[in-house]
């Protein structure tokens, strides 16, 4: 098979169902639709430049048509260097998931930490989360503290619709005994440097104990959409991998939120079968029964009690 043939086939496995193929080419080339079927049908070759252009629009790298499997195509999310970047980086994540928005789609969540879309929202966890991104990503920014810090109301209108979008979902979370782990020191961290009041803190502390409580009582119903795997071996690392029907995409973790995304077919399907080996060497905490649910849930609730009772006597060890 030539390299031509080999991109009219990877082409058309992107289209998605009843999509003509000379008339998808003969659009993005601008060409009539004779000579895409000239095309088409091998009666013509590509130009360079056409094939480049095919292969950005449908996200296929050059280097697999010409032999070379290793190398994927990957495209990155934006860098945050300031708050109206915050927006375009919560933007383009809305819209690369919108495109999965049916009721076939499925999302595999490896949860090194909370996953996002539940430290998003209008809580005051949210708020925070936002708080501690501007002060990680955001260049020369000063360090106000976190009672003083004001949210963009773009900011929070795309954090709502991400949140709402996940909701629609088929979720299969991996959690373990260390997912809560940063959120609740990122809290005393703040507090400690005296970015947080302590009510504030304490209040944060809260609002990850309801979190887990919510999360708690979803893997308690029968029949919704909502998976948790508690896993007991493996480092998790925040990739999450997105898939329906006619399409799937791997979003890959490179810094606090930077994603490199990929479509790569040989590299989204082994990321899923390694992801399924995880789920089946996990506890599903939706059907492991109340007692296994009720320890893992205990043990993140006591956790986070620990760090309250710490915040409280914090004040007192060190008010002289």
């Amino acid at each position: 098979m030539n390299n031509q043939e080999l991109l009219l086939r990877t082409i058309q496995k992107k289209l998605e169902k009843n999509n003509s193929i000379i008339d998808a080419i003969a659009r993005i080339l601008d060409i009539s639709y004779d000579a895409s079927h000239r095309r088409v049908s091998m009666k013509s070759k590509f130009s360079i430049e056409e094939a480049v252009l095919l292969c950005k629009h449908f996200n296929i790298s050059m280097d697999n048509l010409a032999g070379q499997p290793n190398k994927i195509l990957v495209k990155k999310t934006s860098d945050i260097n300031s708050t109206n970047d915050l927006t375009l980086y919560l933007k383009e994540s809305y819209d690369h998931l919108k495109e999965f928005s049916n009721k076939t789609t499925k999302i595999y969540y490896s949860a090194k930490d909370i996953p996002l879309f539940y430290t998003i929202g209008g809580t005051l966890l949210s708020k925070f989360k936002l708080y501690i991104w501007s002060n990680l990503l955001i260049d020369n920014q000063e360090s106000i503290p976190f009672e003083n810090f004001q949210i963009q109301t773009s900011i929070l209108e795309y954090t709502l619709k991400l949140q709402k979008l996940y909701d629609e979902f088929d979720k299969y979370e991996i959690w373990n005994d260390t997912t809560i782990n940063s959120s609740l020191q990122q809290v005393f961290y703040f507090f400690e440097s005296g970015l947080l009041q302590q009510e504030t803190a304490l209040n944060l502390y809260e609002d990850i104990i309801a979190i887990l409580k919510q999360i708690e009582y979803k893997t308690s119903l029968d029949n919704n959409n909502y998976n948790l795997y508690l896993n007991e071996l493996l480092i998790l690392n925040n990739n999450v991998l997105v898939e329906s029907n006619e399409r799937t995409k791997l979003f890959i973790p490179y810094t606090v939120l930077g994603y490199m995304i990929t479509t790569d077919e040989n590299t989204t399907n082994n990321t899923k079968n390694f992801l399924k080996h995880q789920i089946k060497i996990s506890k599903h905490l939706n059907n492991t029964g109340t007692r296994d649910r009720k320890i893992f849930f205990n043990k993140a609730i006591n956790k986070t009690e620990w760090y309250i009772d710490k915040v409280k006597k914090y004040i007192n060890e060190n008010i002289f």
